[in-house]
């Protein structure tokens, strides 16, 4: 089979990776891919597909064979991409575009999960930012201050007070910094816990969970400073037992699948729950949903999947994962996110990274994903996004999944970068009380 991924980021590399490695699978395409995914020969990229025309993927797909399509990144199917290629019959690997609103609309998220009986935290919708503001004056700080659409991973402040809350309405509301996505609001109550990613691949009736994984949103050590797209993952997470799991999926999951397909916009894709397992209850919350695979997640997720993807995906397409198992390696794999310095802010453009091949020989149990790499007039790899490599490794444990990791990344020579040094911190914490 020829399968076709969408997206050119850190996510997709992983994707191209596993897909590869799949038997069923004998050549993996990348549109637009990246010059780090070319280079490592996990896909051949097709960087002149216009991913935002249906019609141009669709020519593409019959005059290359594709077997299956799968989406990386949430604008196309937000746009309806898998809508248009399963009408015309290509196998697609991610949702329609009514049933991505769960990402794309914050609002109609929170609507679901009411009307199904899906735990989530308190909240009201306002598209005034007056009343807004009014009600988070009655509710008091801290507050949670979401944009209703899609914002990048950026469109969300948690607010410690008053004055923290009523920017970010006046920046999303009235300053339109996130332009049309932020026109509608989304005001939470703050819970507190730990937060944990979970996915499952969904075929519109049945949901297969994946192992769990757990990330670093915030930029700096010690979870600090502002939110990004996520610093680091690693997985499995330890604070998803066994009976958490099956927890999350009876609360969660199986009624969320139960719940569009009763709307009548059955869900077929990967569903990537943010949960928040709280404090006081022990029990997990949804807060958010996103109808793709986390990244970095998806880089350690990939890295411990010893199943054929290419096939579970396409059961996964025809409605057949009822028959599906898949199977892990028992090893933990981490992530360190290296990023242009600046992010999630500005940041210059076209600096240059070297050794890469010489950090992925540190050890055969690692790998280094990209996200944002490209190729100068001089054929040097250089640095065009915000996060740019992924160093992944394996090992028996937290530490020495961790260490691997820091090996490597101590050999990329990249001075303009700069990476957390921290990850993996929550679990080592575990690991080590564990151990006294």
């Amino acid at each position: 089979m020829t399968v076709l991924v969408i997206g050119g980021g850190g996510r997709e590399h992983a994707l191209c990776y596993a897909l590869t490695r799949s038997p069923s699978c004998d050549t993996v395409l990348c549109a637009p891919g990246n010059a780090g995914i070319a280079q490592s020969r996990d896909a051949v990229c097709i960087s002149d597909l216009d991913i935002s025309s249906s019609d141009a993927v669709i020519s593409f797909c019959r005059k290359r064979g594709v077997g299956m399509v799968v989406v990386g990144p949430e604008g196309p199917l937000v746009a309806g991409l898998a809508n248009d290629l399963v009408k015309a019959g290509i196998p697609t690997f991610g949702p329609s575009s009514e049933a991505a609103a769960l990402e794309g609309s914050k609002d109609f998220m929170k609507r679901l999960c009411d009307k199904y009986n899906i735990p989530t935290a308190q909240y009201r919708t306002f598209t005034d930012p007056a009343k807004a503001k009014e009600y988070i004056k009655d509710q008091g700080a801290p507050i949670v201050v979401k944009a209703d659409g899609l914002a990048a991973g950026k469109g969300v402040v948690v607010a410690m007070t008053l004055d923290e809350a009523f920017e970010a309405i006046d920046s999303m509301m009235v300053d339109e910094s996130f332009g049309s996505a932020g026109s509608r609001v989304v005001i939470e109550e703050y819970l507190e816990g730990e937060e944990a990613s979970f996915f499952a691949l969904v075929d519109g009736e049945n949901a297969l969970p994946l192992e769990s994984a757990q990330d670093h949103k915030r930029v700096g050590d010690g979870d600090t400073g502002p939110n990004t797209g996520g610093m680091g993952a690693y997985s499995p997470a330890p604070i998803v037992t066994e009976e958490l799991k099956s927890v999350i999926m009876e609360t969660i999951i199986i009624p969320t699948v139960k719940g569009m397909a009763a709307e009548g916009c059955k869900f077929v894709g990967v569903l990537y729950a943010g949960l928040m397992i709280e404090k006081k209850s022990g029990l997990p919350k949804l807060i958010e949903y996103n109808v793709r695979f986390g990244d970095p997640e998806c880089q350690v997720l990939m890295m411990r999947l010893e199943s054929d993807l290419a096939q579970v995906l396409l059961s996964a397409c025809r409605g057949e994962l009822g028959k599906v198992s898949l199977t892990w390696s028992p090893e933990i794999a981490m992530v360190v996110v290296m990023a242009s310095e600046g992010y999630p802010g500005s940041y210059k453009k076209g600096t240059v990274i070297k050794n890469i091949d010489k950090a992925e020989q540190v050890s055969p149990a690692v790998k280094i994903f990209h996200a944002g790499t490209a190729l100068d007039g001089d054929g040097n790899l250089v640095a065009v996004g915000g996060r740019v490599l992924g160093v992944t490794a394996k090992g028996k444990d937290i530490e020495e999944a961790r260490f691997r990791a820091y090996d490597a990344v101590d050999v990329v020579d990249w001075p303009e970068g700069f990476f957390r040094r921290d990850i993996g911190w929550r679990a080592l914490k575990q690991e080590q009380t564990a151990n006294y």
